[in-house]
C-alpha cells in the first residue's frame, strides 16, 4: 500500500553567510501568477522569487537562499505556497509583526505574505513536504465568467462533470506519470509519483458555476497537473472516454495524453508538514 514518502537526501546544517544556521523563517505566501514568469528566478524576467528575495534581502540586510515547497510556473497562481529561508540566532530573536510588515511593504502588490514561521535548523520547505494540493478551476459554458476571469480557464462548451470524475480515479495511487509531465523534463529523470487524492466535482464561487478537479500528491511533475485537467476536460466534451485515460497513463508517452491546460486555471492551495515543524513566528 502507498503513503506519502519524503525525498531521500543528505541533510546538513545550512549557513548564515560563514556560521551555520540557527533555524528557519519559512514564509507563506500567495501570488497572482499572471504578471509572474513563474516562481524560479531567471535573468531578465519577473518572478516570484526575484521579487521575495529582494524583500528578505533588504529585511535581513544580507544575501539570502530560498527554498520553496514547488515551483510554480508563468501564469500559475498560488495561496498557500512556502518558501524556507536559514536564519542566525541574531535574527530569530527578531520580532514577528515588525518583520512582517517589512515585508508586506518590500512585496509588490500581486504578492501576499500570509503567514510566517519557525522550524528547526534542518528544516526545507521543498523537502519536509508530505503533500502538496492543487485545484484547477474551469468555467464551462457560453458565460463569459466574471469574478474567476484571471484564475480559471474558460472553456466555451459543456463538460460531463461525472464522466470527468470517473475517468480521473485511474490516475490515483502510485504511478508512472511520463505521460502527463512535459517530455523534455522527463529525460533521464524518475516519473513515478503518488496521487491520494483526485476529483472533479461542481462548486460555486462569488456566484459563479465552475468545475474544479482538486489533487494531491506527495510530489509532481513538470506540467502534470495542468496536463492531467486537459485530458479529463477531454473526456468531459465527449471526444473521449474513460479507458483512454487508463490507456494514456499506461502508455508512459507523453503524445498518449492530453493537451496542457492553460496556466491561469490553476492554483497551488496547500502542503503539508510533518506536526509540530512549524510554529507562528510571533
Amino acid at each position: 500500500m502507498s503513503s506519502y514518502v519524503r525525498e531521500a537526501v543528505p541533510r546538513e546544517t545550512p549557513m548564515v553567510g560563514e556560521a551555520e544556521a540557527a533555524g528557519t523563517l519559512v514564509v507563506k505566501l500567495g501570488y497572482r501568477g499572471e504578471g509572474f514568469a513563474g516562481f524560479a528566478e531567471q535573468p531578465c524576467q519577473r518572478t516570484v522569487a526575484g521579487e521575495l528575495r529582494r524583500a528578505l534581502e533588504t529585511t535581513l540586510r544580507r544575501p539570502v537562499e530560498l527554498t520553496c515547497a514547488g515551483r510554480t510556473d508563468a501564469g500559475v497562481h498560488a495561496i498557500a505556497q512556502h518558501v524556507s529561508v536559514p536564519v542566525s540566532a541574531a535574527e530569530l530573536g527578531l520580532a514577528g509583526r515588525r518583520l512582517r510588515r517589512s515585508i508586506v511593504a518590500l512585496t509588490p502588490d500581486d504578492l501576499s505574505i500570509v503567514g510566517l514561521y519557525r522550524a528547526g535548523a534542518d528544516f526545507s520547505a521543498r523537502f519536509d513536504a508530505e503533500a502538496r494540493r492543487y485545484r484547477y478551476r474551469i468555467a464551462a459554458g457560453d458565460t463569459r465568467p466574471i469574478m474567476a476571469w484571471d484564475h480559471a480557464w474558460w472553456y466555451k462548451g459543456a463538460l460531463d462533470v461525472a464522466a470527468m470524475h470517473d475517468a480521473a480515479q485511474c490516475l490515483v495511487g502510485e504511478h508512472d506519470f511520463k505521460s502527463f509531465c512535459k517530455a523534455t523534463s522527463a529525460v533521464d529523470k524518475p516519473t513515478h509519483r503518488y496521487v491520494g487524492h483526485l476529483s472533479v466535482s461542481e462548486i460555486e464561487e462569488a456566484g459563479e458555476a465552475l468545475v474544479c478537479i482538486d489533487i494531491e500528491g506527495n510530489a509532481f511533475l513538470h506540467n502534470m497537473v495542468r496536463t492531467i485537467a486537459g485530458t479529463l476536460v477531454e473526456v468531459g466534451r465527449g471526444h473521449r472516454d474513460a479507458t483512454w485515460v487508463a490507456d494514456a497513463l499506461a502508455a508512459c508517452d507523453r503524445a498518449a495524453a492530453g493537451p496542457c491546460a492553460p496556466a491561469r486555471g490553476l492554483t497551488f492551495v496547500g502542503v503539508d508538514y510533518p506536526a509540530g515543524a512549524l510554529a507562528a513566528w510571533r
